[in-house]
């Protein structure tokens, strides 16, 4: 998306030319004779892998980013990157704001803790002191709706029950940046709903949003603007309904062609 006439204040995000790259350890294919000659120890093969490949843009506060593509393709890397989790091994990431991130489903959940105790956690976990937690409390058992559940072991949960208790933890951080990857993917329809409108309140008050996700349809009523990666670059850029078309395409595309193979 074209961000000219922003100013670099008005930017919460700004990626240039990131590359991440990271090793991957494989067992060689043994052949009989190798076999033999190292009976007992075990051959391994070092690769690097590049995951991001020159990924550049800037996402302006007050919109949602919607990054989509194939499994594989860079887009919890990415995330992970702008998260600081993940180092570049190249280019430039710049992140103005505080971040929540919502990596997966109930990421340091306790599961022998109740979902209650759990809110402690997770909330004491991204720096807030307990007297904040404490004010925000009501709010978040409220906004999660898991009626009795709320005081029964996370280990007893749904992953909808999951998603909406971590989502609600994060989405009441007041953050200046919230990072999502597929966290909202198990909820049902209700709290989609209720979990985009709690979005667009967090970027009414300037904030940003980051979302992975798979589902197009979630993508295309949220986001402002859309990047879809594939094998770790950006393929297309873009308003939602164009890139969301392009791909739906790209992979009916796919999928006939792999039909047609037998596959």
């Amino acid at each position: 998306m074209d961000v000219s006439g922003k100013s670099r204040q008005d930017l919460a995000i700004e990626v240039t030319d990131l590359k991440v790259r990271y090793r991957a350890h494989m067992d060689r294919r043994p052949t009989l004779k190798t076999t033999l000659r190292h009976l007992g120890q075990r051959r391994r093969m070092t690769r690097t892998i590049t995951a991001l490949d020159g990924v550049t843009f800037s996402l302006p506060r007050g919109n949602v980013l919607g990054v989509i593509g194939s499994n594989g393709a860079g887009k919890s890397t990415l995330l992970r990157a702008m998260a600081g989790i993940l180092p570049p091994a190249e280019g430039r990431i710049v992140v103005r704001g505080e971040v929540t991130t919502l990596l997966s489903l109930g990421v340091g959940f306790n599961k022998t803790l109740s979902g209650r105790e759990n809110i402690y956690l997770g909330a004491l976990a991204s720096g807030k002191a307990l007297f904040q937690v404490e004010e925000q409390l009501d709010a978040i058992v409220d906004f999660a709706d898991l009626g009795e559940w709320i005081d029964m072991p996370v280990e007893t949960y749904s992953s909808g029950m999951y998603s909406r208790l971590a989502f609600s933890v994060a989405a009441h951080m007041d953050p200046d940046i919230l990072m999502i990857d597929e966290s909202l993917s198990a909820g049902d329809a209700a709290f989609r709903e209720k979990a985009t409108n709690r979005m667009h309140e967090l970027c009414a008050g300037a904030g940003a949003i980051v979302l992975v996700s798979h589902s197009l349809q979630f993508i295309n009523g949220l986001a402002t603007d859309v990047i879809w990666l594939d094998k770790g670059k950006i393929k297309q850029h873009g308003t939602p309904e164009a890139v969301v078309a392009a791909y739906t395409e790209f992979a009916k595309a796919k999928k006939a062609a792999a039909i047609s193979r037998g596959i």
